[in-house]
């Protein structure tokens, strides 16, 4: 069975910090791209970051650059973000997804890109950043 999981979202005041885990099974996670992606609701899901397992290339959205930091525990078949210095802005429901496409070339190169080139989804948890 396929499954991507995500966890570890919460309630945090601004400034403070989260740490997001999306575990994978029932697939092979090396051959995979992971994105982390956010929403609110009215709203299109945004792309946040990414982690190419092909190449370990990292890709950040110009709003979280130098506050959020994405890592992979092989071992695990998990990702993690890592998210400092947390803003109300930051307040959405985050996904994990893992892409095909998106491995092949890198997420150096192709970013977060669609959402349409990510295979699996896992159901997301809520992070709250109250001001």
């Amino acid at each position: 069975e396929v499954q991507l999981q995500a966890s570890g979202g919460g309630l945090v005041q601004a400034g403070g910090s989260l740490r997001l885990s999306c575990a994978a099974s029932g697939f092979t996670f090396d051959d995979y791209a992971i994105g982390w992606f956010r929403q609110v609701p009215g709203r299109e899901r945004e792309g946040v970051s990414c982690f190419s397992t092909s190449d370990g290339t990292t890709y950040y959205a110009d709003s979280v650059k130098g506050r959020f930091s994405i890592s992979s525990d092989y071992a695990k078949n998990t990702v993690y973000l890592q998210m400092n210095n947390l803003k109300p802005e930051d307040t959405a429901v985050y996904y994990c997804a893992a892409s095909r496409a998106v491995n092949y070339h890198g997420c150096g190169v192709s970013g977060t890109s669609g959402m349409k080139w990510y295979n699996y989804w896992g159901q997301g948890t809520l992070v709250t950043v109250s001001s």
